[in-house]
């Protein structure tokens, strides 16, 4: 039986929309969930970065880690991740660079290949270039040597940036980046929060071929995990409506602004069913008992490092207790 004394545990958050509210509301309740995250023990806060999206209030990734490390003392803050194809990687050196002067030893840089939009929008982001996968793997270099030691005959250099040694890490759901991390020798991370199907083939690749470096020794591996925790199962599996209902919106095309929990769910047709279930194969649905042991299942089959956690719930004290019940588990 998997022990979870020895597995990390952090919060990926969405800073998401009511349907009731607005985003300012949004990005505060953001904040209060990471200060409670910190006095719970969470390793680490990241916010992911996605755009023109009416639901989620989180696309100016940067800019939001700078207000979750200055109103927070000793957490871990950062990215998870920032959609490396939509910014120049020297702006994505001085920002993170800036974070990691103004908050040493507590920023995070976890970069993702994918845009996070659609293709309107990653124009829009950056006009006349759109990167390819090719080009990926030589902008994950450039940053790293930004904020790496400076060399001689330099021409480029990060300021803030150059020197801080923000960790790194890759972002993923397929093969291509837990290939590249393990060339690197950077710690990998999973999207198993929403895109399970190639877990454990991504795993296995990335430890079959991981070659140690100067950050890290040995392959390090996060799953995200969706976790919809209460005090009972029949009260997780009412909460647990508003993922259900944000999914399809998402699928559908529609608003995917935070709608209240349901008794009275809409029957699905057996393509929206199955993609819902393959969006949630890593969830976590239920009360503190089924929690614990559906943690324990993931952590024996993947021997994670460290789950990261999202919590896609409606009422701000539900989100609270979510979190809270998930590190009491993890404490016992």
């Amino acid at each position: 039986m998997a022990d979870l004394s020895i597995c990390k545990y952090s919060i990926l958050d969405l800073a998401p929309i009511r349907d009731d509210s607005d985003a300012a509301t949004a990005l505060k309740n953001s904040l209060a969930l990471a200060q409670h995250a910190e006095k719970l023990g969470f390793t680490r806060f990241w916010v992911a970065e996605h755009h023109n999206m009416d639901g989620i209030a989180s696309s100016a990734t940067a800019v939001l880690i700078g207000y979750l490390a200055a109103n927070t003392q000793t957490i871990r803050v950062g990215s998870g991740g920032v959609m490396l194809p939509n910014h120049s990687p020297l702006v994505v050196a001085e920002q993170f660079g800036t974070l990691a002067t103004l908050y040493p030893n507590r920023i995070d840089l976890g970069l993702g290949r994918a845009p996070g939009s659609d293709q309107y929008t990653a124009r829009a982001l950056r006009r006349n270039h759109l990167e390819t996968a090719e080009e990926f793997p030589e902008d994950v270099s450039m940053i790293q040597a930004l904020l790496g030691d400076p060399q001689p005959d330099q021409r480029i250099k990060a300021v803030p940036g150059q020197g801080t040694h923000v960790p790194l890490w890759l972002l993923g759901s397929s093969l291509f980046s837990a290939q590249l991390a393990a060339a690197k020798g950077l710690p990998y991370a999973f999207a198993s929060h929403f895109a399970p199907r190639f877990m454990m083939d991504a795993i296995r690749l990335y430890r079959e071929n991981f070659k140690p470096s100067a950050v890290l020794d040995k392959p390090y591996v996060m799953l995200g995990v969706p976790l919809i925790a209460a005090d009972t199962d029949a009260q997780a599996d009412y909460l647990a409506t508003s993922l259900y209902q944000r999914i399809l919106n998402l699928m559908q095309g529609k608003s995917i602004k935070s709608q209240p929990p349901t008794q009275n769910m809409p029957a699905l047709n057996p393509h929206e069913q199955a993609s819902l279930n393959s969006f949630l194969g890593m969830a976590a649905i239920g009360g503190p008992e089924k929690i614990k042991q559906r943690l324990k299942d993931i952590v024996q089959q993947t021997q994670a490092d460290e789950l990261i956690f999202t919590g896609d719930l409606y009422e701000v004290e539900d989100r609270l207790r979510n979190f809270e019940i998930v590190a009491e588990i993890f404490k016992q």
